[in-house]
This record gives C-alpha cells, sequence and structure tokens, in this order.
C-alpha cells in the first residue's frame, strides 16, 4: 500500500511537502538507516535535582544498549548518561495576575529490562508554584509529524511564553523575540511539553536503536513509558490527566490512550488538534475516493478566504459550509462512486457544482477526472495572480520560489520565527545548555519512509481502534477535537468522519465535543483564534473534572 503521509509542524505536517513522498510500505523494512553524528551531551544542572534513581555527579556512563549484535562503529554511540535536569523560576502574567512558576527541562530515560539504558526524552515541564500536586491537573503535550519536535504547540500555544507573530499568524520581520503568553494553559493545568525520539534533544544510544522507536507502536510505547516514569519519579499518580496531541501527535494521542489504558494509566480528558487519526481519511488513491470528498468543504472556505466565490456563496459563509457539507456527503460521493458509468449531463453538472464550490477553473476539474487534491487546489486557485496557497493554513499565500508540487507558503513564513526564538529561550530563560542540535524536525537524520506504518499493510493506518478501546474501557474520559476552516492537512471533514465512524453508542458519543477556528491547521498562530482555543480548553476541562 502507498502511504503519501503529509503530517509536520507542530505537529503538524511537513513543510515542502517532503512527508507526501510515498513509499511501499512491504519495502519499509528494506530501507537502511542513515548512521548518526556523534553528539555529546554538555548540559549544566543549575539547581537542586528532581527525583532521580541517581545523582548527575555519580552516574557512570550507560554501556551502550546492544541491538542484533554489538554495533561496529562505536562512534555511533550516544551518551544518554543520566544526568539531572535543569530547575528555573519563572514568573508570567496571565488575565492580569502574575503566576509564579518553575519550569524543568532535561531527558528521562527509555531502559531495557536490566536497566540499561536506551534512549532518552526530551521535556520541558512547567509546574505553577504553591499548588497541590496531587490535586492538581497535568496535562502532556506533543506535535506529530512523525517526526517533528513539539516546538509549536510549546512556543506558540500553550507554554507561558509564546513567539510573537502578526496579528493573523504571517511572519514579522526579523530579529524574532517572545513575549509573555497570556493564553498559556498553565493558570488551569501543569503542562509537560515531549519531543519525540530523534527530535528536540531526544535521543536513542545508537542508530541501530533508533529504529525501535521510529514507527506507530514504537512511538506509542516510548510515550506510554515516558508518561508512566514521569508521574513516577514527580509524584503525580493522583493528579487529573490530559493528553493534548496536535496532528500526527493525534494519531499518537489515541493510540497511546488505548495502550496505557492497559497499564493502569487513565486519562480525564483528550484533545485532538487537527486530527489524524485514520488515514483512509486523508490519503488519496486510485481505490479511495473518500479524501476527495472531505477535502472539498476546505476547497470551499479557502476560495471564499481568497473571494473567489459568487456572491450569493460568499455573503455567508457558516451557511455555504454546511451546503457543501451535505452536497459532498451526498451527490458528489455518489457521483464519485459511479465512476465511468456517468452519463455526460451528469458528469457536466458535477463539474460545474465543483467549480462553483471550488474557485476552480472546469477544465481544471475535468482534466483531474472531477478530484482535486491539494496539489493541484493550491497551485490552481489563484493561478491568475502566480500565487500559491498554503496547505497548512489556505490563508496563506506566496509567489513559489522553487516551481515545487510541494512548496507550502504556512511553513516557510513560521519556521524561521520559532526556531531562532526557541533554541535562545532553551539556552537562556531554561538553561539547558548543550552542543546537541535541537531538531525541528526528524528527517535530516531518520527520513519518513523509515517510518512503520504497523497496520498499513492491512488497509491504512489508524489508531480510531485505540481511541475507541480507551473511551470504553473508561467511561468518564472525555474527547475534544479542534477544528480549523482552512486546514487542508487535516480537513475538518476528515475529523468529523472519523468521529462519526467510531462504532459508538449514545452513551459514548455524547462525551465528544468539538471546537472549530477560522484558522488552518496551528490554529492558535491567529491572536483571536488562540484567545478562543484557550477558552475551548478550560471549558473542556472544567467539564472533564466535573
Amino acid at each position: 500500500m502507498r502511504i503519501a503521509f503529509a503530517l509536520m509542524v507542530c505537529a503538524c505536517l511537513v513543510v515542502g511537502g517532503i512527508a507526501q513522498q510515498s513509499q511501499q510500505a512491504d519495502n519499509a523494512e528494506k530501507t537502511k538507516q542513515s548512521k548518526e553524528k556523534k553528539d555529546k551531551k554538555a548540559q549544566t544542572a543549575q539547581a537542586a535535582p528532581a527525583p532521580t534513581e541517581k545523582s548527575a555527579e555519580n552516574a557512570k556512563p550507560a554501556e551502550p544498549a546492544k541491538s542484533d549484535g554489538e554495533a561496529t562503529d562505536k562512534e555511533e554511540h550516544f551518551d544518554v548518561t543520566e544526568v539531572a535536569p535543569v530547575v528555573t523560576h519563572h514568573q508570567v502574567t496571565v488575565n492580569g495576575k502574575a503566576l509564579s512558576y518553575t519550569a524543568t527541562a532535561g531527558r528521562l530515560p527509555l531502559k531495557r529490562g536490566d536497566g540499561k539504558i536506551e534512549a532518552e526524552m526530551f521535556f520541558v515541564a512547567y509546574t505553577l508554584d504553591g499548588q497541590d500536586a496531587s490535586k492538581r491537573p497535568l496535562t502532556f503535550a506533543f506535535n506529530g509529524g512523525p517526526g517533528s519536535a513539539s516546538i509549536w504547540l510549546h512556543m506558540g500555544a500553550l507554554g507561558p511564553k509564546r513567539v510573537v507573530l502578526q496579528q493573523n499568524g504571517f511572519m514579522p520581520a526579523a530579529p524574532y523575540r517572545i513575549e509573555d503568553n497570556p493564553d498559556t494553559i498553565l493558570d488551569r493545568s501543569d503542562l509537560v511539553m515531549v519531543d519525540a525520539m530523534a527530535t528536540g534533544y531526544s535521543r536513542a544510544a545508537n542508530a541501530e536503536l533508533t529504529k525501535k522507536f521510529l514507527g506507530v507502536k514504537g512511538d506509542v510505547q516510548a510515550f506510554g513509558e515516558f508518561i508512566r516514569l514521569y508521574i513516577s519519579r514527580y509524584d503525580r499518580w493522583t493528579s487529573p490527566l490530559f493528553l493534548l496531541g496536535e496532528s500526527y501527535g493525534t494519531t499518537r494521542a489515541a493510540g497511546l490512550a488505548g495502550y496505557l489504558a492497559d497499564h493502569g494509566v487513565a486519562f480525564n480528558g483528550v484533545t485532538l488538534l487537527s486530527m489524524a487519526i485514520d488515514f483512509q481519511t486523508l490519503e488519496w488513491n486510485k481505490s479511495n475516493d473518500l479524501p476527495y470528498v472531505l477535502l472539498l468543504p476546505t476547497f470551499n472556505m479557502i476560495a471564499g478566504y481568497h473571494h473567489k466565490l459568487s456572491g450569493d456563496l460568499s455573503q455567508d459563509m457558516g451557511k455555504t459550509r454546511e451546503e457543501v457539507v451535505h452536497w459532498a456527503a451526498n451527490d458528489y460521493m455518489l457521483a464519485l462512486a459511479k465512476g465511468d458509468a456517468m452519463s455526460p449531463d451528469e458528469r457536466r453538472k458535477v463539474v460545474d457544482q465543483l467549480a462553483r464550490y471550488t474557485g476552480l477553473r472546469p477544465d481544471v476539474i475535468e482534466s483531474n477526472n472531477l478530484r482535486i487534491d491539494v496539489p493541484t487546489f493550491t497551485h490552481e486557485l489563484l493561478r491568475d495572480q502566480k500565487l500559491v496557497v498554503g496547505r497548512l493554513d489556505g490563508r496563506f499565500s506566496s509567489p513559489d520560489p522553487e516551481d515545487s508540487p510541494y512548496f507550502d507558503p504556512t511553513g516557510s513564513a513560521i519556521l524561521p520565527p520559532y526556531t531562532s526564538v526557541f533554541n535562545n529561550y532553551v539556552r537562556t530563560d531554561l538553561g539547558y545548555k548543550t552542543d546537541m542540535p535541537y531538531r525541528v524536525f526528524a528527517y535530516d537524520e531518520v527520513g519518513f519512509q523509515r517510518w512503520e506504518w504497523g497496520n498499513a499493510v492491512e488497509g491504512f493506518p489508524s489508531t480510531a481502534g485505540g481511541l475507541r478501546g480507551a473511551m470504553i474501557k473508561n467511561p468518564y474520559m472525555k474527547i475534544l477535537v479542534m477544528e480549523g476552516h482552512y486546514d487542508l492537512a487535516t480537513p475538518f471533514a476528515a475529523a468529523d468522519w472519523t468521529m462519526d465512524h467510531l462504532n459508538l453508542d449514545a452513551r459514548y458519543r455524547q462525551n465528544v465535543s468539538y471546537a472549530t477556528y477560522g484558522a488552518g491547521h496551528m490554529v492558535y498562530v491567529d491572536r483571536a483564534e488562540h484567545s478562543k482555543m484557550k477558552k475551548d480548553l478550560v471549558d473542556f476541562m472544567e467539564k472533564c473534572l466535573k
């Protein structure tokens, strides 16, 4: 089966469409892992160490973990000696009130059964001072990719500091800076930001071991062990627990909720931002027309934003959106199901309606056999202006500097500010200093073609079963689905379809709620939508804790 998966940023989906490169699932295991360069950690612990199994001063270098025999090149090994995290103290003003909090930056070990460290996962935890930790809510949050660090949620949405962008989320002029985040969730919940393996400062002991964590199953197990260890070391077993994942992070969150339910860890709530759980809704090919149907409402919203719709449609986009969702799920789906059996008159009517709803020329629709994929739409909508629109956020537009079907103006606008700001912030404000490079994306070392997709051989990757299982095993757990109307990476209609096909009765469906935004994949880059996101999260948490 071909996987043309494109999830990155924040979660997100990969800038420039790198993740859209297709692969044969049955060849995934044959791909050789590129060797990792030697990195040596030089971290400074500034305060009393958090509870660890041994102090950093007395820690002895762990022996390289073996996998399929002794590694022949000892220079492949990373230093995974456990060191105490760095603890710093800060203040932030939220709703006019100064909040004192503690930041803890470090890496937690993932160990073999014999106690030897196989890998370490980097995290930054924020805890509000003066609280009863046993009762204080705790949120674990992460971005996606697969292969993206959690820098986006960390510095854009949830943390006490955020990157300064323009009001609508577009790139400002350099140099870039941070500011207090008035929409941080720290006033309502402690927060642990976690970077997936091979991203951020998270590393396995050697290149061979890295493979163990680069897949649907290995990734879930790694995060599951991290959460178990964190709540053990920091005495948070009795805290109300929450998960928040974005993009592929929702794939992980769904699988993680099911995995940890079988290991005695239950969550009060799970937030799925820009959802990608069932890839049948996202990956179009000659045998799967469903994504074309689910993309259409988002095409319509983006066309409306760029004034490509007729006046009667653009007058009330809310009403138009409902009309398009209904037409796509009925007339359009039936037309695609007919295929070549459509009469010329039926085909002409579908072409005309698609042109009306998408703002595309009829000849473009005809030449694509009534099936418009994302690269076609992003490059054709504003062709008369020689512009392409964003995939992660269709409000963004730009000339194409590379003449590439995968160029995304969204990624090029947000990558420099986030990267620059975080690298300075983690070293200066958080005091975590190391010569190891902070990897915003893993594909420089890993490559998305090496991701192990697990049940992809059965059809399409999916962790919907894990989410359903977790909801049934824990009937008190609630789900919040967050959707951006201009997101072509994880369209809102695809998220709705997935949740409507979990085979849940009314008892469990009442635990699912939705929040929608006039933004793209990363809804929080827009200031107004970020404030709405914070309110929606607070309301959701309060509902979960009743």
